[in-house]
């Protein structure tokens, strides 16, 4: 199976091969040198490390809304003390 490289470096993998390696939206592919040349290894988001976050978020913080977010834009200034 061959895979062509753009002129920026970049490869898409057919569907069949991600879903081989259970590769999904948000995951990463990690490329691993071994003496008979590279292989690939699927590398999953793991979910149980992003709990440690809610720790450090204050109580009655409202849910944060990607849709709203990606409606108003960011402004760096709105949240500076």
């Amino acid at each position: 199976m061959l895979v062509k490289v753009t002129s920026k470096r970049q490869v898409t993998f057919p569907a069949r091969v991600l879903d081989a390696l259970g590769v999904g939206p948000g995951d990463q592919i990690e490329l691993l040198e071994g003496p008979d040349g590279f292989f690939l290894r699927p590398r999953r988001i793991d979910y149980s490390k992003l709990g440690t976050l809610r720790d450090k978020i204050a109580p009655g913080t409202p849910p944060f809304d990607i849709g709203k977010f990606r409606d108003e834009g960011y402004d760096p200034y709105k949240y500076r003390d």
